[in-house]
C-alpha cells in the first residue's frame, strides 16, 4: 500500500503545506502595511480556518506594564509584540521549551509544534518557568476563514517555510524576515537582500 501512495506523496510535496509550526513569510509584492515584511507563525490550520501571530513586530509597550508576573520569563526585548490586526486588546502567548522539557500534562501549556507551546496567561508562571527558554506575548493575532489563506497563497502573497523554535523568541535586533529567507535554498535565499524601503509607485 505504501508503494501505491508514493506518487501522490511526491506530487503533494511540491505544494506549500501549511500546518502548525509553519511560517508565512510575506512576499516582496505584499505591501499592505499590516503585513509588509512580516513573518507569521501558524498556530492552527484546519477546516475552521487558520490562526497565527506576527513574530517580528515589537511594540513600544513593556510586558511589565501589562502582565508584570510574566515579565521575568519574556525573551528580550521584554515588549508586547503586535500579533496581528484581530483583537489587539487580547493577549496570546507562545513559548519555546527547553531542550528535553515536556509540556504534556503541564497545566497551562499546549503543544503547537516541536518545542513551541501556547501558554495560558492565567496559569502559574512559576510552574511554566523551569520548562521554557523564553516566552513571547502578542497583542492580537492574524486569522483567516476557511479557504481565505489558500486564496492568498495562490496569489503568492506568502512564502511557506518551516519554523525553527528560536524564530518565535528572536531578538528585536534580528531581521527575522531576512533571516528565515536567508536559510532557504537558492533562489529563495536571494529575496533576503530585498531592500526594506522600495518605491513601488
Amino acid at each position: 500500500m505504501a508503494h501505491a501512495e508514493e506518487p501522490e506523496d511526491r506530487t503533494a510535496s511540491t505544494e506549500p503545506v501549511v500546518r502548525p509550526g509553519s511560517l508565512l513569510v510575506s512576499s516582496t509584492d505584499l505591501v499592505e502595511p499590516a503585513f509588509r515584511r512580516t513573518v507569521i507563525y501558524v498556530i492552527e490550520h484546519n477546516e475552521a480556518g487558520s490562526l497565527g501571530v506576527v513574530i517580528n513586530r515589537p511594540s513600544e509597550t513593556a510586558v511589565h506594564d501589562v502582565l508584570p508576573q510574566w515579565a521575568p520569563l519574556t525573551a528580550r526585548p521584554s515588549a508586547l509584540y503586535v500579533g496581528g490586526p484581530v483583537k489587539r486588546d487580547a493577549a496570546l502567548c507562545l513559548a519555546t521549551l527547553r531542550t528535553g522539557a515536556q509540556a504534556d500534562g503541564v497545566p497551562g501549556l499546549r503543544r503547537v509544534h516541536g518545542r513551541v507551546v501556547m501558554v495560558d496567561l492565567d496559569s502559574d508562571p512559576e510552574v511554566v518557568a523551569p520548562l521554557v527558554e523564553g516566552i513571547r506575548i502578542f497583542a492580537g493575532y492574524s486569522g483567516w476563514t476557511y479557504g481565505q489563506l489558500d486564496s492568498e497563497l495562490q496569489r503568492d502573497d506568502w512564502i511557506v517555510i518551516s519554523a525553527l523554535a528560536s524564530d518565535v523568541v528572536a531578538p528585536a535586533r534580528v531581521d527575522v524576515w531576512a533571516q528565515v529567507l536567508r536559510r532557504q535554498p537558492l533562489p529563495l535565499a536571494l529575496l533576503a537582500t530585498h531592500p526594506i524601503d522600495v518605491e513601488r509607485n
